[in-house]
Order: C-alpha cells, then structure tokens, then sequence
C-alpha cells in the first residue's frame, strides 16, 4: 500500500501543522456516567469526513489579536502558556489558542463559554436571549462579527477559566494536511443546548467515552486516533469531578504519531509504544496502554504493544 505522501517511491517533504483548538463538552448524567458532546462532520469534508469529533478548527489570525485580553477575565498573559505547559509559545499565541477553543464550540456547536452582565455563566434558554445570539454566532462565522464586538454588545467576560487543558496531538508527517491540536476540557453550561452548525457538522450527541467506543467497535460511528485514543484514556474515569482533577495535575506531553504499513493494512504509534523512532517525541513505555491504533475493517482499532507481541486493546 502506498500511505498518502508517497509517489513513485519518494516522500515529500512534510506539511507544516496548523494551530489548532478542540473542545471536550462535559456533562454529568442522571442516567449514570458523565457524557461527552461527539459531532459528526460533513461527509463531503476533505478532513475527517464523516467521523464522530469534539467541536474545534484551526487558529485564526484575529483569536491572536492583543485586544481580547480585555475580555479574558484580568489573568496575566503568561498565565495562558503556563496552562498550556508550552514554554516556547508567544503568550499572544497561547491566549490566542485558548480563544480559539472558545470561537470554535460556539460556531460548530452554539456553546459560547462567556458570564454575563450578572457575573454568572451565559444562560441561553430564554427565546430572545436564544435567538439573539444564534444572529450573533451566525455574524461570527461568516466574519462579520467579532469576539470583541460580540463582548461590548453583551458586557460579557470569556470564560476562558473553564478551559482546562488536557492533550496535544500534530498529524503525522506523512498526511498532506496537517495541524498541531491542543485538546481542552470544559464543563457543559447547563443553560445552553448544542446544536451543531449543519455545514461543518450534520449531527451532535452526547454519549459516555464507554459507549461512544462501543459504537466505534460496532462499526456504527467512525472516530479518527486522536478522539479514539482520549475517549479510552476518558472511559476511565467514573465520575466528570476525577477527570477534571486529573486533568488540573497531568503533564502534557505531546503527541505526534508515526505511520507505518503492516500486513494488514496501516496504521500509527504513539510515541510511547516500544518501536516508536521519533527522536524528538519518544516518550518513555506504558505497560498496558494502548500504544498503536490500526486501520482494519474500515474503522480504528487500539492496541496493546507487549514484549514484541500485539493484543487487540
């Protein structure tokens, strides 16, 4: 088989990765344990087509702009690099990926991380308050709206405190598109319903990581790595309070996966699996942990790299 930048033999040289943003939607459930907001991208998308994802997009130039400081809640600039665990990032930058997590959840899902005038977090239920802003997430996606502006219409401050940052993954080399995701957790404001775009998402549901990696193995919903590999690492946690505690104490360590061919098919590793060669990222083993993801069957599978032998994760 022949992986994507291959031709006649030769590799390209490797794209250069887009920042990016993603966000997690945590709730709690009465029905058990807590859920997780998955959304489907349009089949016709040229990224992940069809795949089950988290609401997120790549940094725009005006998520950077020095001016949103004013509305990210009075907290020092060097702080955003901090949460990040990113020493060489510029602080505008660091802002900026915080503020493009926020941009991204309210255009592809209509959740917008902000308190109001009262101080208290965005409640969306009323009608008019609801349609409002629906206007104001439309403006927003076509570029005729701004952060900012949307802040001095409403006297909001961006929640950006309810961002916790939790993983980082770039696309492996070998893909002709390419970015560098931060992967943040947030809770779910309880007076606003998702409700995904319907041009870059056609479905969104809540779901358990637990039952959300039962679909993916029934061949039901289709999840890509990186969604595939946080929902495992998700699943175990058994209650949204343990996961964002470990999330607040967790070292973030970056992954950037290597493709390789196998008999079956292909697949990826991670830079903690045994066989991993990417100098810059190896990461030290996890007896035990997934550590390879193969495409077999149309979807992915998790695997567990052990003493030279695999076994289905």
């Amino acid at each position: 088989m022949k992986f994507p930048q291959q031709t006649d033999g030769a590799m390209r040289t490797p794209a250069t990765p887009l920042d990016a943003a993603t966000v997690i939607l945590v709730r709690e459930s009465a029905r058990g344990p807590y859920e997780v907001l998955l959304m489907r991208r349009h089949r016709k998308q040229d990224f992940m087509g069809g795949a089950y994802v988290f609401p997120g997009g790549r940094l725009e130039e005006a998520d950077c702009d020095p001016a949103l400081a004013a509305w990210a809640g009075g907290v020092e600039a060097a702080a955003w690099k901090r949460r990040l665990q990113e020493s060489e990032i510029a602080e505008q930058a660091a802002l900026g990926l915080f503020f493009a997590a926020l941009r991204e959840t309210f255009e592809e899902a209509g959740v917008l991380l902000a308190y109001g005038s009262s101080g208290e977090i965005l409640d969306l239920r009323d009608g008019d308050t609801a349609g409002r802003f629906a206007g104001y997430r439309l403006q927003l996606m076509e570029g005729k709206l701004s952060l900012g502006e949307l802040a001095l219409r409403e006297n909001l401050v961006y929640a950006l405190d309810l961002l916790c940052p939790y993983s980082h993954w770039i696309t492996p080399e070998i893909e002709p598109r390419r970015f560098d995701t931060r992967f943040f957790l947030a809770r779910h404001p309880r007076g606003q319903l998702p409700i995904h775009d319907t041009i870059e998402m056609t479905r969104s549901a809540w779901m358990t990581p637990a039952a959300a990696l039962g679909q993916s193995e029934a061949g039901n919903i289709l999840l890509m790595p990186p969604t595939l590999k946080t929902l495992d690492e998700l699943s175990r946690f058994g209650t949204a309070d343990e996961l964002f505690t470990h999330a607040g104490r967790k070292r973030i360590d970056v992954y950037l996966p290597e493709a390789f061919a196998c008999d079956d098919g292909y697949g990826i590793r991670l830079p903690y699996d045994p066989d991993y060669a990417i100098a810059r990222y190896k990461l030290p083993e996890r007896s035990g942990e997934p550590s390879r993801i193969l495409m077999k069957d149309g979807r992915w599978n998790m695997i567990v790299k052990v003493a030279g032998l695999l076994s289905g994760a």
